[in-house]
C-alpha cells in the first residue's frame, strides 16, 4: 500500500493510503489511539480495520497525527488532532470528487476524534467506534448524532469503563433518525488482547450487513394530511 505525504495544519502528515479502482467508491478513514501512549497507524487495530475497508472496495487512508512517525508538529490534546482528520479527508477527496460517501473508524482516542469528524461532515455516512472514553473524554457535541454506526467494547475495560461506555450508548439511542448498534465483547480489555480476530469479525459483520442496507433505521413513515 502506497505511503503518502500530504500537507496538514501543523505541517506534513504521513499516511498509507490505498486508492479504490472504482471512481466513486466510498471513503474511509481510520484513526489510531492516543499519541502520547504509543498511538500510531501501524496499531494492530487501525490496520485491520483498514484492511477491512480496502477488502470491500473503499479508498482507504490511515495516517500518523501530527508528532508521530514522521509526521510534523506537536501533540495538541485532541483539537490540532481533529483538524489533522479533517485535512486527511480533505485530501482524499479531493484525489476522489465522484466520491459522496465516507466512513469514519477509530479506536480509543481516534473514536472520539472520529466522532467529532462525524459532526462536521455531513458526506460521513457510517461509522466504527472501538472502545471510547466518554470516562476521559468530553462526547456531549454529539448532539445529535448525524449518522448510524456500531459502537464496540470490551467488559473488562479498565481504561473505559462497561458503565461509562454504557451511558454514552444509551444517550445516543435515544436519537430519532440514526441507529446505534452496540457490541459489548466478554473478557476483551482496552487492547483486545487475544481477541482482536473476534473484534475484526463483529466489525466486518457490521459493516457488511450496513453495506447490504440493513442496520439502518426505518424511514419516518409520512403524516397523513
Amino acid at each position: 500500500m502506497p505511503e503518502v505525504i500530504f500537507n496538514g495544519p501543523a505541517g506534513r502528515l504521513e499516511g498509507r493510503y490505498q486508492p479504490s479502482k472504482e471512481k466513486s467508491a466510498p471513503i474511509a478513514i481510520i484513526l489510531h489511539p492516543h499519541p502520547q501512549f504509543g498511538g500510531t497507524m501501524n496499531n494492530q487495530i487501525v490496520y485491520q480495520l483498514f484492511y477491512m475497508f480496502q477488502k470491500r472496495g473503499f479508498t482507504t487512508l490511515r495516517f500518523n497525527f501530527r508528532g508521530i512517525g514522521r509526521s510534523q508538529g506537536e501533540f495538541d490534546h485532541g483539537a490540532g488532532e481533529l483538524s489533522d482528520a479533517a485535512s486527511a479527508l480533505d485530501w482524499v477527496q479531493s484525489l476522489h470528487p465522484d466520491s459522496k460517501s465516507c466512513w469514519v473508524a477509530g479506536y480509543s482516542f481516534g473514536s472520539w476524534i472520529g466522532m467529532q469528524l462525524l459532526m462536521r461532515r455531513p458526506e460521513i455516512e457510517g461509522f466504527i467506534s472501538v472502545a471510547p472514553q466518554p470516562n476521559t473524554y468530553d462526547f456531549a457535541f454529539l448532539a445529535p448524532c448525524p449518522s448510524s454506526g456500531l459502537i464496540i467494547h470490551g467488559d473488562a475495560d479498565k481504561v473505559a469503563p462497561e458503565k461509562d461506555v454504557q451511558g454514552l450508548v444509551d444517550k445516543l439511542k435515544t436519537q430519532k433518525g440514526i441507529l446505534i448498534t452496540q457490541k459489548t465483547m466478554p473478557g476483551a480489555n482496552h487492547f483486545f488482547a487475544g481477541q482482536v480476530d473476534n473484534l475484526m469479525a463483529e466489525c466486518e459483520d457490521y459493516l457488511d450487513r450496513r453495506l447490504e442496507g440493513e442496520l439502518v433505521p426505518e424511514p419516518a413513515a409520512k403524516r397523513l394530511r
